[in-house]
């Protein structure tokens, strides 16, 4: 069972749902979140930060490898804001942040769709989801870029 975790950004504008791969991390290792909109006066510290196209992820590093020793899933030496990110330890719920907004429509047409012809759905979903996982990759989404 994951847990849900929600994270609003620094200015209040966002709300992201963050997943924690076996609950291996604890919601507070994510430390602070900053949207596109956020102000840009925080330094950026690669030590603990992962940017994503605009969006900014401070992670609470000690916590992390201290967690990542405790349940023993790596060397606590290779934990760093990447690892959590790809790894899946500590990143988007979705690709992105908002798609499953941004995506609502098409879907929805989509599954329309599968009530006439559940061939040209298949069909039709398919081409669809390479598509946009093609976009995705072009627009440099981190959590895409391995797919």
């Amino acid at each position: 069972m994951c847990i849900d975790v929600r994270k609003q950004c620094q200015c209040g504008r966002a709300k992201v749902q963050f997943f924690l791969k076996d609950n291996v991390m604890l919601p507070e290792v994510l430390s602070r979140l900053f949207c596109p909109k956020c102000p840009g006066d925080e330094p950026f510290d690669e030590e603990a930060m992962l940017a994503d196209n605009g969006w900014v992820i401070e992670y609470d590093i000690p916590l992390a490898k201290m967690l990542a020793a405790t349940k023993m899933i790596d060397d606590p030496e290779n934990i760093n804001p990447g690892y959590l990110f790809d790894k899946g330890l500590a990143c988007w719920q979705e690709l992105y942040p908002g798609e499953q907004e941004d995506i609502k429509e098409e879907r929805a047409g989509m599954v329309a769709l599968s009530k006439e012809d559940q061939k040209k759905y298949l069909e039709t979903i398919q081409r669809w989801n390479i598509h946009r996982v093609q976009k995705l990759k072009q627009a440099g989404w981190r959590k895409v870029q391995t797919i």
